[in-house]
């Protein structure tokens, strides 16, 4: 047994491996870049940052409920606030990697700075205490929108709420790329529910400004949300994310895992060579499944903005409202001709 903070009760609270799901060795880890973090400080006094320094002495840190390979996600609470806590570590061995992290986050801090938008996520502070960093953001109670759908059974997700969790995503990707910003790594995973079943897009941190991240070297995304132009590591535009939510919208009528008979390496040479795409099923109406296609069109150009997505979910809303057999009737081919959406 190994105690914990309790972010809630202010004391400690043992909790056994076995209700944690870590080995010792995992725990030790994610329990020493917290207790680093904190008794080193982390605060940031150097221009602009001060406006976003954490005070650590506010910060209390709970369970883990997502990990990556060099971060780990806790539900915490900062001044009283329920949030998640991003921690990021450094590998010591590898100094190259070590760097690209380092950017990372301060490019994803530096992007969560300037944003406001109820369908992105919030950023609450950040430190900096190489070799580890942390991003405070709001907390979102439902977890992760591939957490939900992991839940669900397949293809039972309503269209009334199809409809609602697309166009929340699609309205925060109109607001990024109106702030001139690719996201580059959008997928269920990245995006978050609350208790109301709004959604919010999160994690920015391979996410670059347009007009400085044209080129698809030197960094590595989600194989089975690329774009094909992003895996052969051509020239890319805010397109991509277009791709990227086309895969989302898939995984919403599925509940599926895109590709999930394939590896992501399998996956990836499927869709840049040979142009695969997940299944849509026999069920889906039209105006979904023509959405979907021209949202992953081979050719970017196909590919509507997130604006013009932004316009059809609203009026297919709008529509079914009116019309709850809206999805199966001929009214839904007049407004999909009407808005472009039939194939090309």
């Amino acid at each position: 047994m190994k105690k914990v903070w309790d972010c809630f009760g202010g004391k400690p609270t043992r909790i056994s491996k076995v209700q944690r799901r870590l080995s010792l060795g995992e725990y030790k880890r994610a329990a020493s870049w917290s207790m680093y973090l904190v008794s080193s400080g982390g605060e940031i006094k150097v221009g602009r940052e001060e406006q976003w320094s954490a005070d650590m002495s506010q910060l209390l840190i709970g369970n883990k409920f997502a990990t990556g390979r060099y971060s780990r996600i806790y539900h915490g609470k900062y001044k009283g606030r329920e949030v998640a806590i991003k921690i990021m570590s450094q590998p010591e061995e590898d100094p190259i990697l070590a760097a690209s992290l380092e950017q990372q986050f301060s490019s994803e801090v530096a992007l969560l700075f300037h944003l406001n938008h109820p369908n992105i996520i919030t950023l609450v502070a950040a430190c900096k205490k190489p070799p580890v960093f942390c991003i405070i953001t709001e907390y979102m109670a439902g977890g992760s929108l591939r957490k939900y759908l992991h839940q669900q059974e397949p293809y039972s997700v309503p269209n009334a709420l199809i409809l609602k969790l697309a166009l929340d995503i699609a309205r925060g990707m109109s607001y990024l790329h109106f702030q001139g910003i690719i996201h580059r790594d959008l997928k269920s995973e990245n995006i978050f529910v609350g208790d109301d079943l709004s959604v919010k897009v999160a994690d920015f941190g391979i996410s670059c400004l347009e007009s400085q991240c044209s080129s698809g070297k030197g960094f590595t995304s989600t194989y089975r949300w690329m774009a094909p132009e992003m895996i052969k590591e051509k020239s890319h535009t805010r397109k991509v994310d277009v791709y990227s939510f086309g895969i989302v919208l898939w995984e919403l009528l599925t509940a599926l895992v895109p590709f999930n008979d394939m590896t992501p390496e399998q996956a990836a040479y499927a869709v840049a060579h040979k142009n695969a795409r997940p299944p849509l099923p026999a069920s889906c109406p039209l105006a979904f499944s023509h959405l979907t296609n021209r949202c992953w069109a081979r050719n970017p150009d196909q590919r509507p903005q997130f604006d013009e997505i932004v316009s059809i979910l609203e009026s297919y809303i709008e529509s079914f409202e009116a019309d709850p057999m809206f999805f199966s009737s001929d009214e839904s081919i007049k407004l999909r001709t009407r808005f472009g959406c039939l194939p090309r």
